[in-house]
């Protein structure tokens, strides 16, 4: 009998906080149902869900807390703004129940759908977003750090996609016609706390003018952000952001900028047809530019194991790109395939240090031309495999190294590694060269240039010829290739097919023993590329002699 009576008890007192929809981690869920709920109701349970967002305004919301969305439903969200903490343990959730598609968050107004206000440990997932006046998701700070947000399994699309003639404004999610923001580029900054931890995985994003705009701020002694001085400039930069097996497609502009972040990690993402606005006027001037995933100021952080393709901007529309105060970060096994160019990099000011591209595999990126620009140093290019490119231009690179490359030329493919410069305040007129390691690469079908040292002048031995297979550019068991790179620091630990690196390096992004097969024989492809090379190079010492005694 004292067995029953107990038992009775407890279930009276669990009684009252299941009704009032208590979750197991101890925080309230409240439901929201566009087809069958009624915003005078409680709010806590499936049968007394609100109908609107409106309650959630007012709301405080509480770690362990939980806002769900029925799905199959439409919400008209007209910029719901949340300032709340949950924990690690007990996060603040904003996600989905019931059976069906995933709940859409709309606007018809030009405004944001959601904003993350001083949130910290807040997960978002499970939804689905439209702003096609409007934009998505802002997460910002004023008054303290923001920790722990992460998005998961969203779907946001709709969002200001036409054509413009300007590079858009970096400010709130409408004014950059973008899916999610994090802080902003403006002047003076909006804020000077951080967004740390943050998290984007699982997430489709399309049919928008930007992607993902990840931004830190300038503190508020920068004498002048945009100084070529890099002593005036003092960054925020947010810390270890995550973004994973997200899909960025069909934009107008940016995919992803990765702007003033340190330890960032972009990983088995795909960035399909961003970047389509070509950016000219009807005279071919370059209006504006646009990268699919760039970095701005970022700071040891990595882009690895994606897709790159499509990207049309012909002011940029490159695979890889490092700008404005960028150090020691890497892009690597990427592979970016038609394209504007490969690689087009930026350093503002004074320069930056210590960035790498390795292992990745570049087909058919060849509308304009790479440039690796002055300022850069120490930057480090290796075991790269690129095919079918434009030209590449290294002048003015200081302690860099490019080596184990292969670099399969079309007719088109030359490097320009030194040229005559003039001093802007004395006038006075030098050379700005590439200075470093250029060695043991791979040239085919391209010129070599005078600083080449150890030069592979051959066919690399591909397994297959199909351009659009990447396994095509695996090197056959009969590669003269094998086992012929040099070792050089830090090289990682697998190549661009996941092969474990050993000592005995090869050139090229395979670095696996060879594949079960021999390269097929084209002699006359093989003939052709031969010519083709003697003639280039014979143009690049032509061009390097006459920059040197300073014909033009």
């Amino acid at each position: 009998m004292k067995k029953v009576l107990c038992l009775l008890l407890c279930i009276s007192l669990l009684l009252p906080c299941l009704c009032m929809g208590v979750s197991a981690q101890g925080g309230m869920t409240y439901y929201i149902d566009s087809m069958d709920g009624d915003d005078s109701a409680r709010g806590t349970g499936e049968r007394s869900a609100w109908r609107t967002v409106r309650n959630l305004e007012t709301l405080a919301l509480q770690k362990g807390d939980k806002v769900l969305f029925r799905r199959d439903g439409i919400y008209n969200v007209n910029c719901l703004t949340l300032t709340c903490k949950g924990t690690a343990e007990n996060p603040i959730v904003i996600s989905a129940y019931g059976e069906g598609a995933k709940p859409l968050l709309t606007t018809n107004k030009r405004t944001d759908i959601l904003h993350l206000l001083d949130c910290s440990y807040v997960t978002v997932s499970d939804l689905e977003m439209t702003a096609h006046n409007g934009g998505g998701i802002w997460i910002y700070t004023q008054n303290e750090e923001s920790n722990g947000v992460k998005l998961d399994n969203l779907t946001i699309h709709d969002i200001q996609n036409y054509k413009v003639t300007t590079r858009d404004s970096q400010a709130n999610p409408t004014e950059a016609r973008a899916c999610v923001v994090v802080k902003n580029l403006c002047y003076p900054a909006q804020s000077l706390y951080r967004v740390n931890d943050f998290s984007m995985t699982n997430c489709e994003l399309y049919d928008c003018g930007n992607g993902l705009l990840l931004w830190g701020s300038f503190t508020e002694d920068s004498k002048n952000p945009w100084s070529e001085d890099v002593d005036q400039v003092s960054i925020v930069y947010n810390q270890n952001a995550l973004v994973e097996n997200c899909y960025f497609h069909d934009m107008d502009a940016e995919g992803m900028i990765i702007g003033m972040t340190d330890n960032a990690l972009i990983r088995n993402c795909r960035f399909i047809d961003c970047c389509q606005g070509v950016g000219t006027d009807e005279n071919g001037k370059v209006l504006y530019y646009t990268a699919p995933v760039w970095y701005w100021g970022g700071l040891r952080s990595t882009v690895e194991s994606c897709e790159i393709a499509g990207a049309k901007n012909f002011g940029d529309g490159m695979a890889v790109d490092f700008d404005s105060w960028t150090n020691d970060c890497t892009y690597q096994y990427i592979y970016s395939h038609d394209n504007n160019c490969f690689i087009v990099t930026c350093p503002y000011g004074t320069g930056q240090s210590g960035n790498t591209v390795r292992y990745c595999l570049s087909v058919d990126d060849n509308v304009c031309r790479n440039s690796i620009s002055t300022g850069e140093k120490n930057f480090s290019f290796y075991n790269n495999t690129i095919i079918n490119s434009s030209n590449f231009v290294l002048n003015g690179i200081r302690d860099s190294v490019f080596a184990n490359n292969i670099i399969v030329g079309d007719l088109k493919t030359d490097f320009f590694w030194t040229r005559k410069a003039v001093d802007e305040q004395t006038g006075e007129s030098f050379r700005k060269e590439f200075t470093g390691i250029f060695a043991n690469n791979c040239l085919w079908g391209t010129g070599v240039p005078t600083c080449a040292e150890k030069t592979f002048v051959c066919a690399p031995g591909f397994v297959g010829t199909d351009k659009t297979n990447p396994d095509s550019f695996k090197l056959a068991q009969n590669s003269p290739l094998l086992g012929k790179g040099m070792t050089l620091e830090n090289m990682g630990e697998t190549d661009f097919y996941g092969n474990a690196l050993t000592q005995s390096h090869n050139i090229g992004c395979y670095d696996g023993a060879g594949e079960n097969t021999k390269a097929p024989l084209r002699p006359f492809d093989s003939l052709f590329r031969l010519v083709n090379t003697a003639l280039g190079t014979l143009y690049q010492w032509v061009q390097e002699l006459c920059n040197k005694y300073w014909i033009f």
